[in-house]
């Protein structure tokens, strides 16, 4: 795998178009500078990734170092890994979004 194409591994993304619209994905292979594999470790599993044109994704600023260490070292990715980090990512990131404070407060 060529290092300028892992740049965009393990990052989550939201789909804008399509029949997935408004769902969370993360990129597990870049195929060009148009189009890339998603999976999401439910409906999109690693084996059967869903061609995304790149237009119709938006990227988040968040990257699972899980994904993307386990892509990288040996080519793979388990569902449940993936499952995992966009549970977290939402735990996370979403949480952040809405202002929710752990503690309770506002």
């Amino acid at each position: 795998m060529d290092p300028d194409s892992c740049t965009h591994i393990g990052r989550v993304v939201r789909i804008k178009k399509g029949r997935d619209a408004g769902q969370f994905a993360l990129i597990i292979n870049h195929l060009n500078e148009r189009f890339v594999l998603l999976a999401d470790g439910v409906k999109r599993k690693f084996d059967r990734p869903k061609k995304k044109n790149i237009n119709h994704i938006e990227l988040i600023e968040y990257v699972s170092p899980e994904v993307r260490n386990s892509i990288i070292e040996t080519g793979r990715v388990t569902n449940n890994k993936l499952r995992h980090a966009l549970r977290k990512f939402q735990d996370e990131y979403l949480a952040e979004e809405k202002g929710d404070d752990p503690n309770g407060e506002r």
